[in-house]
């Protein structure tokens, strides 16, 4: 039986559970894949701190060139994350002419286009299958399952952090700031979370996502970005009130010469699948012209879900080495010369439903104030709100839209927010409907 060699970058929560599945589930992957994984050698530059974890005879080394520079090592798994040393590792490493698998997502998003580039030159494969969705296949539903479909669109849940604090104030009526605190203590929510509350974790993997889904060039420069520590228990009540929930979303959507690729707190129906996803759970749906929709769902972080995503890319390209094949399927889904560079419909150009929140003054005439602002800037009204106590002279007024444009409705919000009549910063969350009105 032919025997590969791994080696691990990084010996850190993914790393560990990597190397866990190579020893622990050694027998299994030798009769699904025919042929003997052997972890030959980690590094990290903490070599002592105990992982509970019984490495055998795989070596634990400071040195990542050790492992680089092996001639022995066929595949080398990085899980150091970042973009500075990951990035120099794996350049060498492709240059080594090793097969490389990553979940690093931040790196793929900046630099992915550079990588696949020099993965190409040097014939070796560049597995990311962890980088989006954690255990959910998405990469190689994009990418293999899906080949013979146009992708419509793509809507998706791909922060366990964000969902699980929108859970946590949608069930309990807790603030923001004691939703993260919850997920900090829980493990869910780093000590500083912004990558993922601010939105930014999630357009990564939608960048990834983009370029799988149509040809296009790795762009995460051009993606509108938006997190969710604005959003409040009051918002999230108006918001079931309506048959809506909100869900940081991650929204795709392909036009005849443009993308649509946004993230940012999305008000959905309960018709809608992801509105049942809760707690740190991620999920996509993606519809196709041939398939219709399709639903994955799962976890989307931690060691072993990470860990099983990465042992995915290793079988695949384990099995290229036994059956003396190289890069069989394109890293982006379409070979490196069918990638083109593909426009991001700049924000300001979107159309879509709005769900507009003011603090008012308690006045007459303030609701013909604002109203006649945003009739001015050509938006429809669909339906006004006015729910709760007064508090200190202010009433919350609440007001959805018809479909009006972004442009349009931003310089409405900067004119409202310049007269006597609302207090503070109105409150915008986008509507997302199949068949809005």
């Amino acid at each position: 039986m032919k025997t590969i060699h791994i080696g691990i970058l990084g010996y850190g929560v993914v790393g560990t559970g990597v190397a866990r599945l190579l020893k622990e589930k050694k027998q299994l992957l030798e009769s699904r894949i025919g042929a003997a994984l052997k972890l030959k050698t980690i590094a990290d530059i903490d070599t002592t701190t105990d992982r509970g974890l019984d490495l055998g005879d795989t070596s634990l080394v400071s040195d990542a060139n050790l492992i680089i520079n092996d001639p022995q090592i066929d595949i080398i798994v990085e899980t150091i994350g970042g973009e500075t040393l990951a990035k120099k590792f794996i350049l060498d490493a492709l240059e080594n002419q090793k097969h490389v698998v990553t979940a690093n997502k931040a790196l793929l998003a900046s630099f992915g286009n550079d990588l696949v580039k020099v993965a190409g030159k040097n014939l070796v494969d560049l597995g990311f299958e962890a980088s989006c969705g954690g255990c959910m296949p998405i990469i190689k539903s994009l990418r293999e399952s899906l080949v013979a479909n146009d992708i419509k669109s793509m809507s998706a849940i791909l922060n366990g952090t964000c969902n699980y604090i929108l859970t946590k104030i949608s069930r309990e009526g807790s603030g923001f700031e004691e939703a993260l605190k919850h997920a900090q203590d829980l493990g869910y929510a780093e000590a500083e979370p912004s990558l993922d509350i601010d939105g930014f974790d999630t357009a990564h993997k939608l960048a990834i996502l983009n370029s799988l889904a149509h040809g296009m060039e790795i762009n995460l420069k051009d993606i509108h970005v938006e997190g969710i520590r604005n959003i409040t228990p009051v918002d999230i009540e108006f918001a079931r009130s309506f048959g809506y929930t909100i869900k940081l979303l991650a929204i795709g959507k392909i036009h005849d010469d443009y993308v649509e690729a946004r993230v940012h707190p999305t008000m959905i129906s309960g018709s809608n699948p992801l509105s049942h996803v809760e707690m740190s759970m991620n999920a996509i749906v993606i519809d196709a012209d041939a398939t219709g929709q399709t639903m994955l769902y799962g976890h989307g972080a931690g060691m072993m879900p990470t860990a099983s995503a990465v042992l995915s890319d290793i079988a695949d390209i384990a099995r290229n080495i036994i059956s003396g094949t190289k890069r069989r399927v394109p890293i982006l889904g379409y070979p490196e010369d069918n990638i083109k560079p593909m426009p991001i419909l700049p924000m300001d150009e979107l159309y879509t439903r709005y769900y507009l929140r003011f603090e008012a003054q308690d006045h007459p005439g303030v609701l013909a104030k604002i109203s006649g602002i945003l009739g001015e800037n050509n938006i429809s009204i669909k339906s006004v709100h006015q729910k709760g106590r007064k508090t200190n002279g202010k009433v919350p007024v609440v007001m959805i839209t018809h479909i009006a444009k972004e442009a349009w409705v931003q310089k409405a919000l900067k004119q409202i927010s310049k007269t006597d009549s609302v207090v503070g910063r109105p409150i915008v969350i986008r509507i997302e409907e199949t068949d809005q009105e």
